[in-house]
């Protein structure tokens, strides 16, 4: 592998894990603020994990059809880099956050079959970048976050979109050296597979993670 792969470490929910994030080398950092997911922090919360962070390391906040009254208390509280657009977020309202708050905007993409990949062309005239999920099951309480992956082979040879994209869905530290030859990925987002149990990162995991990817 390479040290050109950035790798995002996303559901942070304690000083200690982010501090083992930034040391090993995650170029992102994601906290999630979707109410149903163990990986949940609120804004305030957000705010004191981010004060350690250090400058060139990217804080995302993810989001799930959020209105704009709640994405004004986060963005007030925390000073994040970025939002993480992780539902079915239409192509005018991913330009409205992004005209609205003046962060560049990632839209989450869920793949199950080759079809979904045409999503990637359509938001990409408006997201600055693409994050490929696996699509979550029928009737999934999470958006993402599920330890699910797709066939990556799906992606075998369209490694080139128009902005800058990220992988996810069931990466781990066994198999994220596989995905990313079989994709070509240069960006990779973990949640589920660095935790020791849900929402409770697991420090080890992490480093063991970002090693792989180089």
């Amino acid at each position: 592998m390479s040290s050109e792969i950035s790798v995002k470490i996303c559901g942070l929910t304690a000083p200690d894990h982010v501090r083992a994030a930034v040391e090993a080398g995650a170029r992102y950092l994601g906290f999630n603020f979707f109410p149903k997911s163990p990986r949940y922090v609120s804004a305030v919360q957000a705010a004191e994990l981010m004060q350690s962070v250090p400058v060139g390391v990217a804080k995302v906040a993810l989001v799930v059809n959020e209105s704009n009254e709640v994405l004004d208390q986060i963005t007030e509280t925390a000073p994040f880099d970025m939002l993480q657009l992780h539902g079915g977020e239409s192509i005018e309202r991913v330009s409205e956050i992004k005209s609205r708050y003046g962060l560049p905007v990632m839209k989450v993409i869920g793949v199950a079959d080759a079809e979904d990949l045409d999503a990637i062309d359509a938001f990409s005239d408006v997201a600055d970048q693409i994050l490929i999920d696996a699509k979550p099951p029928k009737n999934a309480v999470l958006p993402g976050g599920n330890g699910l992956a797709f066939d990556w082979r799906l992606m075998a040879g369209r490694k080139y979109w128009r902005k800058p994209w990220m992988l996810a869905g069931g990466l781990t530290p066994d198999n994220v050296a596989e995905a990313i030859r079989t994709t070509g990925a240069r960006q990779v987002d973990v949640a589920s597979g660095v935790e020791s149990a849900p929402g409770i990162k697991d420090e080890a995991l992490i480093s063991a993670f970002i090693d792989a990817t180089r």
